[in-house]
């Protein structure tokens, strides 16, 4: 039976994932938590969205890290991402269409990027924006080597001489607690969180919600009941369907 999922490694980009054939596709980025690119989570979501038609692209942000250190989330260029995302847009394996997909941090990841790329007048925005377990709000260094408590980084004290994210050179603006502006971004947005979220407070995603529709956005949105930071099979299976009818919607030609 031939391949129904390729894996390509390109050049200046690293291993994706899409179906057989030279398309073009639909393209998806997608961003990884603190537990890091080496965890795996990344390229198993990325998988599945081969599976039904995209080509995804799995990126390792941490700072360093291997396959038993999960890497850090310190003075992260949030400019590399960008770029990456120019480069995946460009290929003539896509249909010049790109969204982003994060999770936990690499939600933040995400619409922190978008919104700073709106800000900055970016031309090439991100055509959709999916995330899940997302912080309304910037959030501080995180060190591999330790842990955090649990709960709202809206109200956790972090470390004030270091900072997560750089935009074009500097964090100046970046600083823990800031509000992500995502509400200044006018394309479609997807969120979603499991409302027993011990780690990832689901206040952060009702209150995202609610200052997007203040702001007179359409968010779609999916709270999975009695589901934590990551969800149970049957949860997972739902929020999949959900994620990929999507993206389908605002990425394909049609």
């Amino acid at each position: 039976m031939p391949l129904q999922i390729v894996n390509r490694y390109l050049p200046d980009l690293g291993p994706t994932y899409s179906p057989p054939g030279e398309g073009p596709f639909p393209a998806v980025l997608l961003l990884h938590g603190s537990e890091g690119a080496w965890a795996g989570w990344t390229h198993r979501a990325a998988v599945i969205l081969a599976a039904h038609g995209f080509l995804a692209f799995p990126f390792g942000y941490s700072v360093g890290g291997n396959g038993w250190n999960a890497g850090s989330i310190i003075d992260v260029p949030l400019d590399k991402t960008e770029a990456s995302l120019a480069r995946l847009r460009a290929l003539p394996l896509v249909n010049g269409k790109v969204g982003i997909y994060g999770v936990s941090r690499g939600a933040e990841h995400a619409l922190l990027l978008t919104a700073l790329m709106v800000q900055s007048g970016c031309p090439d925005l991100p055509n959709a924006v999916a995330v899940h377990s997302p912080p309304d709000v910037i959030c501080g260094a995180f060190k591999a080597a330790s842990w955090r408590d649990q709960g709202d980084p809206g109200w956790q004290v972090w470390d004030p001489a270091l900072r997560a994210w750089t935009w074009r050179g500097t964090s100046d603006a970046l600083l823990p607690t800031t509000p992500i502006g995502i509400e200044i971004y006018e394309g479609p947005l997807f969120l979603s969180h499991g409302t027993a979220d011990k780690i990832w407070s689901v206040e952060m995603t009702r209150r995202l919600e609610a200052r997007l529709r203040q702001n007179g956005r359409d968010p779609e949105v999916h709270y999975y009941e009695d589901q934590g930071h990551a969800l149970g099979s049957a949860a997972d299976n739902i929020h999949n369907e959900k994620l990929i009818a999507f993206f389908g919607r605002h990425l394909n030609d049609a």
